[in-house]
């Protein structure tokens, strides 16, 4: 019984000319070889841009963000801003930075939740009074 030889399948057969071709094409004298050589090169290149792209949608961290950094306080205002008097303080203060907060602006450790979700390292504000 004679052994069947495995024909590479169509879309393989340009590198298995390009394999043999590889000497002869640094030495620049085998014109097909070109050819074969710049439809890999487009090939890896298109493989590399998509799974570039896809890194940057699904694995990149860079999407956190891009969001918005105040979800729901004081959405009607322009801008939200809190003034305190020094003396109002006591002995210390722990402010958010995170936006999170039930308290806003008060901490309330929701930085906890918000770091383990996004990949971030956000904490308090906190202001204490000098010891004199």
């Amino acid at each position: 019984m004679r052994a069947r030889s495995r024909r590479a399948p169509r879309w393989a057969r340009p590198f298995k000319t390009l394999k043999k071709c590889l000497p002869s094409l640094i030495l620049q004298s085998c014109r097909h070889c070109t050819v074969e050589w710049i439809a890999a090169v487009s090939l890896a290149a298109g493989a590399a841009a998509v799974g570039y792209l896809a890194y940057k949608k699904f694995l990149s961290k860079d999407k956190c963000c891009k969001a918005m950094v105040n979800p729901r306080i004081q959405k009607d205002n322009p801008k939200v801003v809190h003034a305190f008097d020094m003396e109002d303080l006591g002995d210390k203060a722990v402010y958010c930075r995170c936006w999170r907060s039930k308290k806003f602006p008060l901490c309330d450790g929701s930085h906890t939740k918000h770091n383990e979700e996004t990949g971030d390292n956000v904490g308090p504000l906190i202001i204490k009074r000098k010891e004199a």
